[in-house]
C-alpha cells in the first residue's frame, strides 16, 4: 500500500511554522522558521528545509541546516532569533532568502545555487543611498518578509499590526531592482492594519502579520495573518502592489467559522497565532499553515489542506483535517498514530481565553507533545485527555470495520466513546485504565461503510495519554 500523508506533514519531531511552500524543479520545498520543542520563545533554531517530489507528498526529505543565525553580521553571537522567510528565484538562477531577525527592524537577504542551500549571507534591503529599509525616519519596521519575481523586479511584502498600534499602517508593498536589494518603489500599504480598518472591506479581518504572496492565472493573492490570529485571510487584486480587496478566510487553526457538523463558535482545536502560504502543486491548490502543540506557543508544527479556487477566483475556508496532503481519506485500516488528531477540546474548555498566552495549557487541557529533548525523534501522542476531552481524526474511507483499538498510559482510570461525529451516537466504548506503560485495549465496535471521521470522547477520572489507534 501507498505510502500515506497526515497533518503534520513532516515528523512529529520536527517544529517548522510559517511555512512558505514553492515548487522548484518538480519538487516542493517548504521554507519556515524553526521552533524548539520545549523553547522559551519563538524560532529558536537554525532555519532547515524540508522537500518532497510533487507526485508524492508523503515522501519529505529532510534537506539539513540552510541557514545559521549567526550567518547574519548583526548576529554574530546569536541573540537574536530568525522568524519567518520565504525564498524566490532571481533572474540569475540563484536563490534568495529573505529574512528579519527579531530585535532588528531591517530586511536581510541570503543567496544560495540552490533552493535547498546553503545559504550565504547577500545583504540587507535598502534604498539608492545605501540606507537600509526599515531603519529610515519615514520607515515602519519591517517583518515577516514575502516575495516574489515580477517582470524582473522583486515584490517583497513586509508588516506587523500590533492591536491598538497606529504607528503600524498595514501591510506593505516595496518593489527591489534586478540586484534584489535595492529599493526602486518605495513602500506602499496595501492591507489596513486593526487601527485603519474601519470603513473598508478587512475591517474584522484586518492585517496582523504573516504575509504571503502568490499569482494564479492574472489574479495575485496576498495571504495573511489577520486581527483575530488564528486565521490565514486572503485579499486579490489584478496589480502586485495596489487595489487589494478582501477575499474571505482560508483556514482558520482552531477551525473557527467552520459549521460544517458544528457551530462556528466551537473552536475545536486551541487557537494560536497562524502564517503559511499557497502553492499549485500538479494543478491542485493547497493552503500550508502551522497548528501549536504542547501546552505553549513555541512549539507549532507545519500542516497543510487542498483548497479550491472558484472560477470567480474565491476561496472556500476548509477545516482542518488529518489527511492534508493525501489527496483523500486516509484508509479505513491499521494503526494511526494520535498525534494527526485535527481536532482536540474538551466540552469545558474556556477557549476564548486561550488565544495568545504561552501557557495556554496550564496543566488544564490536553496536549499534543512528545517524550525526550528537541530534536529527539521520539513520536508524539496526546496527553493529559481528561473527561469530556474529545480526539477528533479527519477522514478515513470505512469498510468492513469490526473492532477498534487504542494505545494508552497515564494516571487516570474509564474509557472512551467512539463516536463518527463530536456530539454524535456513542458507537461503542474502549476501557483505559492507570498504567505507566503503554497498554492497548480493545473493542468490538463497527463504523459503517463510507467515509467518517472518528472520535474518541474520554469519560472518566485523571488524565489518559493516547499514543495510537488500530481500525480493524
Amino acid at each position: 500500500m501507498k505510502k500515506q500523508a497526515f497533518n503534520p506533514y513532516l515528523p512529529s519531531w520536527e517544529y517548522i511554522p510559517d511555512g512558505e511552500p514553492h515548487v522548484f524543479d518538480n519538487r516542493v520545498y517548504v521554507y519556515g522558521s524553526h521552533d524548539r520543542f520545549n523553547g522559551f520563545a519563538y524560532c529558536l533554531n537554525d532555519y532547515v528545509c524540508y522537500s518532497a517530489p510533487v507526485d508524492d507528498l508523503s515522501d519529505w526529505k529532510y534537506e539539513g541546516v540552510i541557514y545559521e543565525k549567526t550567518a547574519d553580521p548583526l548576529n554574530a553571537d546569536g541573540h537574536m532569533c530568525l522568524y519567518a522567510p520565504d525564498v524566490v528565484k532571481g533572474a540569475d538562477g540563484r536563490y534568495y532568502l529573505y529574512y528579519v531577525l527579531d530585535k532588528v527592524p531591517v530586511v536581510s537577504v541570503a543567496v544560495s545555487e540552490t533552493p535547498a542551500g546553503k545559504y550565504r549571507f547577500y545583504g540587507y534591503v535598502h534604498d539608492s543611498d545605501g540606507r537600509r529599509l526599515g531603519e529610515r525616519d519615514s520607515d515602519q519596521p519591517q517583518f515577516d518578509p514575502a516575495v516574489m519575481m515580477e517582470d524582473g523586479s522583486v515584490c517583497l511584502y513586509t508588516g506587523f499590526c500590533g492591536p491598538g498600534d497606529q504607528s503600524r499602517k498595514g501591510a506593505m508593498a516595496t518593489v527591489l531592482g534586478p540586484d534584489m536589494v535595492t529599493i526602486t518603489e518605495e513602500p506602499v500599504i496595501i492591507v489596513p492594519g486593526n487601527c485603519y480598518s474601519a470603513g473598508t472591506d478587512f475591517e474584522g479581518h484586518e492585517f496582523f502579520e504573516g504575509p504571503s504572496i502568490r499569482k494564479s492565472g492574472d489574479t495575485y493573492y496576498f495571504v495573511y495573518s489577520s486581527s483575530k490570529m488564528h486565521e490565514l485571510c486572503y485579499a486579490v487584486s489584478r496589480y502586485p502592489t495596489k487595489e487589494y480587496v478582501y477575499g474571505g478566510v482560508i483556514v482558520s487553526n482552531c477551525d473557527g467559522n467552520i459549521t460544517h457538523q458544528k457551530p462556528a463558535g466551537l473552536r475545536t482545536y486551541v487557537p494560536g497565532n497562524n502564517h503559511g502560504g499557497l502553492a499549485e502543486i500538479k494543478d491542485q491548490w493547497y493552503i500550508f499553515y502551522h497548528r501549536h502543540t504542547n501546552g505553549t506557543n513555541f512549539s507549532r508544527q507545519g500542516c497543510a489542506e487542498p483548497i479550491q479556487i472558484g472560477e470567480d477566483g474565491s476561496i472556500e475556508q476548509v477545516e482542518m483535517t488529518s489527511c492534508g496532503l493525501n489527496g483523500g481519506p486516509l484508509v479505513g485500516k491499521g494503526e494511526y498514530p494520535a498525534y494527526i488528531a485535527c481536532n482536540l477540546f474538551s466540552k469545558t474548555m474556556d477557549n476564548d481565553h486561550l488565544l495568545h498566552h504561552a501557557g495556554w495549557i496550564d496543566g488544564k487541557y490536553a496536549r499534543i507533545t512528545q517524550d525526550g529533548r528537541d530534536g529527539d525523534e521520539e513520536t508524539g501522542y496526546i496527553a493529559n485527555m481528561q473527561d469530556s476531552t474529545i480526539a477528533g481524526f479527519k477522514y478515513f474511507d470505512c469498510s468492513g470495520i469490526t473492532r477498534i483499538s487504542l494505545k494508552t498510559r497515564g494516571y487516570g482510570s474509564g474509557y472512551f466513546e467512539v463516536k463518527t461525529r463530536w456530539d454524535g451516537e456513542c458507537l461503542g466504548t474502549i476501557p483505559a485504565g492507570y498504567s505507566n506503560v503503554w497498554v492497548e485495549n480493545s473493542a468490538e465496535i463497527t463504523i459503517p461503510d463510507g467515509v467518517h471521521a472518528l472520535y474518541f470522547e474520554f469519560k472518566g477520572e485523571g488524565g489518559i495519554s493516547v499514543a495510537s489507534f488500530s481500525l480493524e
